[in-house]
């Protein structure tokens, strides 16, 4: 699952490195890409956005929009299927 953050206030290379060490403790995070004023968090679907906040609020930073992508499995239509597509 991914979970994508935009965050107000970032300035420079220390409020990444300030945000990544707070994620760090996160369990369930796999990884996480933290650039100006966003960070895209790749985890195992277990963390929650009041976890992601609370961690985040630590460092003082706001952040202004989260969004969760699911990820989604393509179904195939079996009429399809049938006609050999």
């Amino acid at each position: 699952m991914r979970t994508v953050v935009t965050i107000a206030g970032m300035r420079g290379d220390h409020c990444k490195r300030a945000l990544f060490t707070a994620l760090t403790p996160i369990a369930g995070i796999r990884s996480a890409d933290v650039a100006l004023g966003r960070i895209t968090v790749e985890h195992d679907g277990t963390v929650t956005e009041q976890e992601l906040r609370d961690a985040i609020s630590v460092t003082g930073y706001v952040i202004a929009d989260v969004v969760e992508e699911r990820r989604v499995l393509p179904v195939m239509d079996p009429s399809l299927e049938a006609h050999g597509i």
